[in-house]
């Protein structure tokens, strides 16, 4: 709704950094042209493939950047804070006429906010009056495309509302935990509960903002004033909950406020001892809305210091590759990260590279890894219950039992670590992102190599391995948390493939009687190569922020016995590549780093 126009909003351009120093002259060109509007939380500034026909800049609130995907879901690209121009990017496309010029993403209001528009006339007047501000726009912009597959510290989210579930959970307490934590990372921190934030105006969590790193905003669920106050004004929504509860559904509605209606939402579930779930985290899921379950047990500090890294954009998310037999190098680096000190509070991957990145997200040690992987796929061969090929070159029972008696009836929300895996939908063609169910179902749709282990059909959806779209989920891992990015990747280079037991090979029962059944056959390969050809090896490689290359080029797919030196490559492969990297980890610079062994 437009409050003002006109000349009368020449004090409130003057009040835009990004127009500072701007001539009187330019600003009352511009004021010509400006509106001054407010913007209920929630709404709509802009939508995508909407005509660029104004700039804007907001006064005070914030904005949140949005890009839709083909499925019509959005991903949430960062904040916009006060001060800072919108749709600026626009104004630079299309041709002389202006036709072609729209918005490539969806911009919303994430609280009440205060807005200034200025037509593309009045912001032409202002660049021939200043042309300075024409640099200065150009520089957001190159920044912008620069952070475009990063996000930028001040686009990240800052005021957190914890809202707590029971009035038993002592939710100050916890909060000053989280605070005392920050502070010692050199962050500045406040908490804000009903006696200090209840009615107060946008201008003072503006200044808030302004004064610290990161913002909590304490309140019990509830039908009052300051929880609705909260919840409308946080960039993110943490709901505390107690692990031996059962959560109301909905415990958030969806008009609550822009952070429930965008899925900015996360779950922290509170153990003491080892009291028994009520209720599942997909439970907790599904009543919040929320996107990440997380754990908090009074006796484990580590839990308290990851939630901090979380807050602060300064967690490790770990992405490891599919490869068969390949993936063992991944022991190796979680080997060397551990000696390192180096936290992983993310993990995901891709067949056998998921199925590793389960065993870091149960909470195993590196003893526990290597008996579960050794007994799981190294004793004796996983893929030895062979048939008769109608759907697939082996039954996948074997495989079935291996999984179901390393993980049993642990669900991903149950791990130690948020934890994804990815495989792929033969039914619609695309990736399938495994966030919820079952460990061993979702592990079990990754590692299903079309033609070796039949497929998983989940809901009607056929699911094969994920290494056939898309084997280094990099990008997964960047939608998951806001920090930095390691990623092993042992995905097979493009050097030749082996002909030699493809030339005059023997029959299937000739070649059991050489090779017995504790062997792969050669089919295996040639199935695994096909599914996987038109992979780029390097793909996504460019969006971890270190990459670890393991060097085992010898080393093949099926290679299941080579499990010392694979393991033994991802360790050095690994340490050589953190010597390179302590900058990346030690001042969060964000730099991409890359090392081949």
């Amino acid at each position: 709704m437009f409050h003002s126009m006109g000349l009368e909003l020449l004090p409130s351009l003057k009040t835009i950094p990004f127009l500072k120093d701007a001539p009187a002259r330019a600003l009352r060109a511009a004021g010509k042209e400006a509106n001054w509007f407010s913007l209920k939380a929630g709404s709509a500034l802009l939508e995508a493939g909407e005509s660029a026909d104004a700039i804007y800049f907001v006064l005070s609130g914030t904005l949140g950047a949005f890009r839709p995907r083909e499925n019509g879901s959005m991903d949430f690209l960062g904040h916009v804070r006060a001060g800072e121009p919108v749709g600026e990017m626009a104004l630079f496309s299309g041709g002389r006429d202006h036709s072609s010029e729209v918005h490539s993403n969806s911009v919303y209001a994430m609280r009440d906010s205060e807005i200034m528009s200025i037509s593309r006339a009045g912001f032409d007047r202002l660049i021939k009056a200043e042309p300075e501000i024409l640099e200065r726009l150009i520089r957001v912009i190159l920044l912008r495309l620069r952070q475009s597959g990063r996000r930028s510290a001040r686009a990240e989210p800052k005021v957190f509302a914890m809202i707590a579930t029971s009035p038993t959970i002592d939710l100050q307490a916890r909060a000053l935990t989280l605070k005392t934590t920050l502070n010692g990372m050199g962050l500045r921190v406040t908490v804000i509960d009903q006696d200090e934030g209840e009615d107060k105006t946008a201008a003072y969590f503006d200044t808030l903002e302004h004064k610290n790193d990161i913002v909590i905003l304490t309140a019990e669920l509830g039908d009052h004033g300051w929880y609705k106050q909260a919840v409308r004004q946080a960039d993110r929504i943490w709901i505390i909950g107690r692990a031996d509860a059962v959560p109301s559904d909905p415990i958030l509605a969806r008009n609550n406020s822009p952070a429930r209606q965008f899925k900015l939402v996360d779950v922290i579930l509170l153990h003491r001892d080892r009291e028994r779930l009520a209720a599942t985290p997909g439970q907790w899921l599904s009543a919040t809305g929320g996107e990440r379950v997380f754990h908090w047990a009074d006796q484990k500090e580590d839990d308290c210091k990851r939630l901090a890294r979380v807050m602060s954009g300064r967690s490790v998310g770990l992405v490891l590759s599919g490869g068969g037999a390949r993936a063992f190098a991944h022991i190796g680096v979680i080997k060397a990260l551990r000696e390192r000190n180096i936290p992983i509070d993310f993990a995901g991957g891709t067949s056998m590279g998921a199925v590793v990145a389960a065993c870091l997200a149960m909470g195993w040690d590196d003893a526990e890894i290597e008996y579960r992987i050794r007994k799981g796929f190294v004793e004796t061969n996983p893929l030895g219950d062979f048939t008769l090929p109608v759907i697939g070159l082996v039954r996948g029972k074997r495989v079935d039992l291996r999984l179901k008696t390393h993980f049993g009836d642990a669900t991903i929300g149950d791990l130690d670590i948020p934890f994804f895996c990815v495989s792929t939908n033969l039914t619609d063609g695309d990736s399938h992102i495994h966030r919820r169910g079952y460990v061993r179902h979702a592990l079990r749709s990754s590692i299903a190599l079309p033609g070796i282990l039949p497929p998983v059909i989940n809901d009607g959806d056929v699911l094969v391995d994920g290494g056939v779209l898309n084997n280094f989920p990099v990008d997964v891992m960047q939608g998951l948390h806001r920090g930095v990015i390691i990623g092993s990747d042992v995905t097979r280079q493009r050097d030749g493939f082996p002909a030699d037991e493809f030339v005059e090979p023997p029959g299937f029962v000739r070649w059991v009687i050489q090779n017995g059944f504790r062997r792969t056959p050669p089919i295996a390969s040639l199935l695994m190569r096909a599914a996987t050809v038109g992979v780029n090896p390097k793909a996504n490689r460019q969006h971890a922020h270190i990459c670890v290359i393991p060097d085992i080029a010898n080393l093949e797919l099926r290679d299941w016995e080579a499990y010392e030196a694979s393991v033994e490559a991802g360790y050095h492969s690994a340490i050589k590549t953190l010597d390179a990297s302590d900058r990346v980890l030690s001042e969060n610079t964000m730099k991409r780093v890359t090392v081949s062994s």
